[in-house]
């Protein structure tokens, strides 16, 4: 049964952390927001505290990361902050941060959706804005894809194939509900293999990469230890929530995706908010 109501969270709430990517401290606040407001982010260390909609038309790169841009302002990895406010079913939400990532925290949604759940829900008086899809959407890139089809409800399968001894092929499938997330999904951790580490750091990204906020591969095994057998895939469809997620609606589809990333989830995103659109 979908839900009626609108719902923000009932009082003001704040972590701090390091960027994953950046390594810089950034203190996070969510806020509770009006009706209609949907997600948006505030660098309250920027003149004016410029605030950028999650929106798949503000997204500016997809390169290990979900980035978003509103003028001279930007964000990014805010994926898992999306994701966790989409799974704890909160539509409106104002997200104050003092730098231009959010906290890694353990490299999951699981302190975000914990300090939700801290600060409580409220239900407003607007009715959430549901997108059904009635046709087929699908982004391809050679052996990668992601499509979405028509289904009552919204259900998300993934597979995932890597070549490391511990991982191989992984698939997950979801059918979505605040439950399922908490239990499936929100627990599951960002990877990282140490073999990519330093052509990483050479690039700017993971700098505050560490054992504590991802899961760790060497070339034979895990640094550290796995929460579930298939993590990888399960964090995966962490990713595709909180990327679809920035088509502004709550959706109601079948996506199906195969070795899908950032940047083919934003471009699917990008698809339904024009669909959506287009009505």
């Amino acid at each position: 049964m979908k839900r009626i109501w609108q719902q923000t969270i009932k009082e003001p709430i704040s972590y701090e952390g390091v960027g994953l990517h950046s390594g810089k401290s950034v203190k996070l606040r969510f806020l509770p927001a009006e009706m209609n407001t949907g997600l948006v982010f505030i660098r309250t260390d920027l003149p004016g505290m410029p605030e950028i909609q999650a929106q798949a038309d503000k997204v500016t790169s997809a390169l290990r990361a979900t980035t978003l841009t509103e003028g001279e302002a930007h964000v990014f990895t805010v994926e898992h902050v999306i994701a966790a406010l989409y799974m704890a079913e909160i539509d409106n939400c104002r997200i104050e941060m003092s730098a231009p990532e959010p906290p890694a925290a353990d490299g999951s949604a699981k302190v975000f959706c914990e300090l939700i759940e801290k600060a409580g829900k409220v239900e407003q008086e607007a009715k959430v804005d549901w997108l059904e899809v009635k046709k087929v959407l699908q982004v391809y890139d050679g052996n990668r894809y992601i499509v979405i089809l028509p289904y009552e409800g919204y259900r998300i399968s993934f597979t995932s194939m890597n070549p490391h001894p511990e991982l191989g092929t992984q698939h997950f499938d979801l059918e979505f509900s605040e439950e399922n997330c908490l239990l499936n999904i929100v627990p599951a951790r960002t990877i990282g293999f140490m073999n990519e580490l330093e052509a990483l750091q050479a690039q700017g990204l993971a700098l505050g990469g560490s054992l504590e906020n991802a899961l760790v591969y060497d070339q034979e095994k895990s640094l550290n230890t796995p929460r579930f057998s298939d993590e990888l895939v399960r964090h995966k469809i962490l990713d595709v929530i909180g990327d679809l997620a920035l088509c502004g609606k709550r959706l109601s589809g079948h996506v199906i995706a195969v070795q899908s990333a950032h940047l083919l989830n934003t471009q699917l995103a990008a698809k339904l908010q024009e669909y959506a659109r287009l009505g």
